[in-house]
């Protein structure tokens, strides 16, 4: 199993392109402006990438939080097994050690034809080359009942911060013997396999605090990622005690009633002690409002520079694309934006031009000692990016695998969130 560390993942990741990029400039030279909206992980990437050229590039990075709080681990932090502290990460290294230029502020609007940022705060924002990772929002109306109101009734947690804080509340005030009901979201939504874990690290809790207490998944799909090694893991960890409903059973979730922290399905009502509400989702509103987004809600790209297949000279990256085969997870979106860095970099400095390396890689939690892995690379194919190498873990692996894969998951997110932020 896989131990990473700093090094090892820098030149997995990115040693190519900051050997790229950091190309000599002739003095006099303007500095090539770039405005990065949204400092999650994509965004973060592209902007510490596009800094490794200071001398070429003046970087911007536009995002009203102080800190970001990463979405992937949090479970562990609904488990009790993790600092909600250990997940916030801020941008002071990057504006100290990278010089890059961040504006705790939200923008407003995005103007392409004269290539300019609005800020909530009135003031504008020029660039040569504007990124946006807007992450994503939940589609309105996605379900009956499931409002702002009712989202502080029963939380999404799905955008780490107070709704996490909220549902880790509301489990640890749960009495024994309670329900807990999760409605997973239809596809295509944030990290494939981040509902399945979280039922599976909340049954970890419950077996140590509460073992009366069940676990109720209803599904907007017939069948989920990694299916198999979660319902063996369901089995082998927590027999009894979790059961899933696909929609072909439920007829699927229509409405709820936080009132009674109810949730509706065609064919009945299922009252739950906490209930974690997952809506639909989509690109995020920034993206909507500025005409990124296709009929499907989600931004269409070139799968080599990531540039806007709606607005030319706006590259996206992260959740809100439409990937093709690669899924919407953080190490997808920091894999997308250093293609992207790489690219924008060469436009503008005239530096090399090297073949994008696209991967994912990350570890899910069945268990605290119990984790599955997988690696995919992607390349562009005829316009998509379509996967070329693959590998999943298997139900069939030892115990001795597994827990030295939840070792390793540790050191993969101290070496990941490091090659982000810094």
């Amino acid at each position: 199993m896989k131990s990473w560390t700093r090094r090892e993942f820098g030149r997995l990741t990115g040693a190519a392109l900051l050997t790229a990029l950091n190309q000599p400039k002739a003095r006099g030279q303007a500095k090539a402006r770039v405005v990065v909206i949204g400092g999650g992980i994509g965004g973060a990437t592209v902007a510490k990438y596009l800094a490794a050229t200071a001398t070429a590039i003046e970087v911007t990075l536009v995002e009203p939080r102080q800190s970001y709080a990463t979405c992937f681990f949090s479970n562990l932090y609904l488990a009790g097994l993790r600092p909600f502290e250990s997940l916030s990460h801020g941008y002071e290294a990057l504006a100290k050690q990278y010089g890059i230029t961040v504006i705790h502020e939200s923008a407003a609007a995005i103007h392409p034809a004269v290539k300019t940022v609005a800020l909530n705060n009135g003031s504008k924002l020029s660039y040569d080359r504007l990124v946006v990772a807007p992450g994503i929002a939940f589609r309105d109306r996605a379900l009956n009942g499931y409002d702002e109101a009712a989202m502080e009734i029963m939380p999404h947690a799905w955008n780490a911060g107070q709704q996490t804080r909220l549902l880790r509340q509301q489990l640890e005030s749960m009495e024994d013997g309670g329900l807990f009901v999760l409605v997973a979201p239809p596809n295509p939504f944030r990290c494939p396999p981040a509902p399945y874990e979280r039922a599976s690290l909340v049954a970890s809790y419950f077996q140590r605090r509460k073992p009366k207490a069940k676990i109720l998944i209803l599904d907007a799909k017939d069948s989920f990622n990694a299916q198999d090694l979660f319902q063996d893991a369901w089995n082998r960890h927590y027999p009894g005690m979790i059961e899933w409903l696909p929609a072909q059973f439920t007829g699927g979730v229509t409405a709820i009633d936080a009132k009674t922290r109810s949730v509706i399905t065609e064919g009945a009502t299922f009252k739950a002690a906490v209930a974690n509400v997952i809506p639909a989702q989509m690109a995020g509103r920034l993206a909507q409002q500025a005409g990124l987004a296709n009929q499907s809600g989600w931004c269409p790209v070139d799968p080599v520079t990531f540039e806007s297949a709606l607005q030319p000279g706006v590259h996206l990256v992260g959740d809100a694309i439409i990937g093709w085969d690669m899924p919407k997870s953080a190490f997808c979106a920091n894999s997308q934006a250093k293609a992207c860095a790489f690219a924008i970099a060469a436009d503008l400095t005239g530096s090399a031009r090297f073949p994008a390396h696209l991967f994912n890689t990350c570890y899910t939690y069945l268990a605290p000692d119990d984790a599955f892995s997988n690696a995919i690379s992607f390349k562009p194919v005829d316009g998509k990016l379509k996967s070329v190498i693959s590998f999943i873990s298997k139900v069939e692996e030892s115990s001795e695998v597994r827990r030295q894969a939840a070792r390793a998951a540790e050191g993969w997110y101290d070496a990941f969130t490091h090659d982000v932020f810094g």
